[in-house]
């Protein structure tokens, strides 16, 4: 099966004739995404049904003084959600997902601080996944969601 095609070929180690499972393409996809990068998110771990990801503090994503924007918070709870339900997911030709739904509890402001959200799969069905997410910045817990996502 090729996805080539999905990445683009572009700046990768893949060949052109390589398969792809869920956790090598969040591997690219996160790495490469337009949104993701201008936020600065990283993937810091990625394993079956769950990844870890970090938000740098910047100021890029702060909205008054030096506390973390809500919506920084959300992007990185959705896009930790989104790597843990690929990871260890089978790929459909052509790899599509989508978020079904998104609930943020916001606990505590970030303030000048760095995030790391923790996203492990609570269940797991043909096609809907659920992936719960809890947000630090140091030992802070910012932020608890539940995510509803969707591959194929």
């Amino acid at each position: 099966r090729r996805v080539w095609s999905y990445l683009d070929g572009k700046d990768t180690d893949m060949q052109a004739t390589d398969t792809l499972d869920g956790a090598r393409l969040m591997r690219e996809l996160v790495r490469r995404s337009p949104f993701a990068l201008h936020l600065g998110i990283q993937l810091a771990e990625l394993a079956d049904g769950r990844a870890v990801l970090r938000l740098p503090f910047r100021e890029e994503v702060v909205t008054v003084g030096n506390t973390v924007h809500g919506g920084a918070i959300a992007t990185l709870v959705d896009t930790a959600a989104m790597a843990a339900a690929w990871a260890g997911a089978e790929v459909p030709d052509p790899p599509r997902g989508s978020t079904v739904s998104l609930t943020v509890d916001y606990l505590a402001p970030a303030d000048g601080r760095g995030i790391e959200a923790v996203a492990s799969v609570v269940r797991c069905g043909r096609r809907l996944t659920t992936v719960r997410i809890d947000a630090h910045a140091g030992d802070t817990h910012v932020a608890t969601a539940l995510v509803t996502y969707q591959i194929g």
